[in-house]
């Protein structure tokens, strides 16, 4: 419905009565009537026009407040102004109290309904208007065809009882985004007056769809081209993977603007032509920002990070998204210190750069770096984005740290971010993965959009959490909404059936995956199918699984491996297990936590000289045991600990404080007969008691 309360901060010079089946009725005061003949208002109607072009809302509104007097063009621009820059409600307030209307002011309503979405609103203006010209009914179909309602656009074009030129390109542009090419070639060929747009709207269709001659043929039968019909020819043919061809009309074409030389110099970009676009870009007789950052762009994608480094420092178009996209490049390729160096040298710095930066720190295992820059961008840089939000929530999850994602969780509320889908994923995330389900149930309930990854977060943080049963039922939610799962959630899914032991229903999933959803199993799928069917000692299944990876082509990886040999040694099974392991040496030489398993296997099975061989290749490899690690967070600090490093100021406390558990530990399990358990505590006790 369009109707919407009234702006409380407009000031009215009289009492309205408003009746949207005719006319509307002024009842203005005397003081407004004593002005008419002497006030211009033209001048004072353009000054607001301009204001609300640029953005200046404030001194449109002071402007629109302090008129003595008022004209119907006067209301126009106020409310196209503020639909313009997306106060809704105030347009459709203001619109609702205007003493008087015209056709401009109906037409300016429809578009501006049409584009916040409100199609009822928009319909029920335009089927009350007392009069309406071809601008209302184009409008209507603009509006249609912009919420992706053809039918219903087709369905005002056909009653249309006079239509110009831009109702005809209207309704082939919206046939030509959905993907009708047809019927929009049938609509072409019954237009009796074509213009330009109409001739450039069917050749970018045939040649998003391919269809390159035909585009080519429409382009030759043209009576008259203009720039823009030059440029979208040679966009069709880089498109296609034309480039040659597109080169030899660029070079045909009578006059070039700027849209010209960006064409050609992406296309030769993306056809790695990046010497013959740096050539281009030398003759341009322009220069422009856009295409030097392409050329760096392009040199970045295909790994010349260094060489697009040169190229910068000497060039005099460098900018901030230029230094930006380099920081990605340095990032991608792991090379942290050029990427914070980089940032650091910068003269400016935008949004964009600070988001970089803490998210490429992130992603290279430099997390806490990463929240160093947070906190400096908050006291010298730009405000926190959406971006911003989502990379520290990120970083929170992976470290993880819980206390500082509490305390970022309320800065995201604090300031409106939560609305963000990308920023609650991020948060429901953190939650999960610091073992907090029922916070993350809570926000994922609470999103008022979701997407697939909202549900992967939610379905991979119950099943990391061993609630695999939770997990499944909330994938079976997911199937009944229109969103469509991927790999990942399949991750999720089978993982959860690994954790709740559901063998069959694993199998299903699986099999659902492949042959419903048709999506190809990667090895994290084969991994946890895997580890499933291992974990219930179906060893020779397991096995079979992986010869099907094997005829499939697809190369079977040291974690699906690994599965196999974790499940040998829960159900001792040394011959596959020894099979396992030696495949994972092969991919792993130094992988010292292989040695130890199989060693392991062995001496349990009493094979003492078998574990000694292991035990002797490890060390003639010169592999070493890494030493185990682990940290708690205590009042916000993260404290780590490693194992026989006593170099931590408080390792005598901590090893007391263990000591007592595990005392306890001992006394309450006093009453169960589970000698090796008890003997396992004892020696913990005995290696702390050394320590201290």
């Amino acid at each position: 419905m369009f109707i919407s309360r009234p702006i409380q901060r407009i000031k009215f010079a009289g009492a309205l009565s408003l009746n949207l089946t005719g006319k509307l009725i002024p009842l203005r005061s005397i003081q407004s009537y004593s002005t008419t003949a002497t006030l211009n208002l033209k001048p004072l109607n353009s000054r607001i026009s301009e204001c609300m072009r640029n953005g200046f809302i404030e001194e449109a509104q002071k402007l629109f407040d302090e008129m003595p007097q008022r004209n119907t063009v006067t209301y126009n621009a106020m409310v196209r102004g503020y639909f313009q820059n997306g106060f809704f409600r105030e347009g459709v307030g203001l619109f609702n109290v205007m003493p008087e209307r015209d056709i401009f002011s109906y037409n300016t309503m429809i578009a501006g309904l049409m584009e916040f979405g409100d199609i009822n609103g928009a319909r029920e203006i335009f089927e009350k208007m007392p009069f309406r010209d071809v601008v209302s009914w184009n409008s209507m179909i603009s509006g249609y065809i912009s919420n992706g309602l053809i039918n219903e656009a087709l369905g005002v074009f056909a009653g249309m009882v006079s239509k110009d030129v831009v109702s005809w390109n209207l309704v082939m542009v919206g046939l030509v985004v959905v993907g009708k090419l047809d019927l929009a070639e049938e609509f072409f060929n019954e237009m009796g007056t074509r213009d330009i747009a109409s001739w450039t709207t069917m050749i970018s269709g045939f040649a998003s769809a391919g269809r390159i001659v035909e585009a080519r043929g429409l382009f030759e039968d043209m009576p008259v081209r203009d720039v823009r019909a030059w440029n979208t020819m040679i966009a069709g043919y880089i498109e296609n993977g034309c480039i040659q061809i597109a080169e030899v009309l660029f070079q045909k074409m009578p006059r070039c603007d700027l849209r010209s030389w960006n064409e050609m110099i992406d296309g030769l970009v993306r056809n790695h032509r990046i010497q013959d676009a740096i050539k281009l870009f030398v003759e341009m007789p322009q220069k422009c920002r856009r295409s030097w950052n392409s050329i760096v762009f392009g040199l970045i994608r295909t790994g010349l990070i260094r060489e697009a480094h040169a190229f910068l420092e000497k060039s005099p178009f460098s900018d901030t998204v230029s230094w930006t996209n380099l920081m990605v490049g340095y990032f991608d390729t792991g090379d942290v210190d050029t990427a914070v160096g980089i940032f650091e040298l910068m003269p400016a710095r935008d949004a964009t750069a600070w988001n970089v930066i803490i998210f490429g720190l992130g992603e290279n295992d430099y997390g806490e770096e990463g929240l160093k820059f947070f906190v400096k961008m908050k006291d010298e840089g730009p405000l926190p984005d959406e971006a911003t939000f989502a990379s520290v929530l990120t970083i929170c999850s992976d470290l993880p740290t819980l206390q500082l994602g509490r305390q970022i969780h309320a800065q995201v509320t604090q300031t409106g971010f939560n609305h963000f889908v990308a920023v609650s994923n991020a948060m429901v995330t953190l939650y999960a993965r610091c073992g907090n389900t029922n916070p993350a149930l809570l926000l994922f309930s609470s999103m008022t959009s979701r997407d697939v990854i909202s549900w992967n977060s939610v379905i991979c943080g119950l099943a990391h959490n061993g609630n695999g049963v939770e997990a499944i039922e909330m994938f079976e939610k997911m199937r009944s909404t229109d969103i469509k799962p991927n790999q990942i959630t399949f991750i999720g899914v089978l993982s959860a059936c690994s954790h709740a032991g559901l063998v069959d229903q694993g199998k299903y999933y699986f099999d659902f995956m492949k042959y419903n959803c048709c999506l190809e199993p990667t090895s994290e799928h084969y991994t946890c199918i895997v580890d499933l069917l291992g974990r219930f000692g179906l060893i020779d299944e397991a096995m079979s699984f992986l010869g099907e990876m094997e005829a499939n082509g697809v190369e079977v990886p040291a974690s699906v491996w690994g599965a196999v040999l974790g499940a040998c040694r829960i159900h001792k099974n040394i011959q596959v297990g020894k099979i396992a392991g030696e495949r994972i040496l092969e991919m792993k030489p130094n992988d010292s936590g292989v040695y130890m398993i199989l060693a392991e296997m062995y001496l349990s099975s009493g094979k003492r000289d078998d574990a000694e061989r292991v035990w002797a290749r490890m060390r003639e490899k010169g592999v070493k045991k890494q030493p185990g690690c682990s940290w708690i967070e205590v009042n916000g600090i993260g404290h780590v600990f490693l194992s026989g490093d006593r170099s931590h100021p408080q390792f005598s406390q901590a090893c007391g404080d263990v000591l007592g558990l595990l005392h306890r530990g001992m006394e309450n399990g006093n009453s169960t007969s589970n000698v090796a358990s008890y003997q396992e505590m004892q020696v913990l006790i005995d290696e702390c008691s050394e320590l201290v």
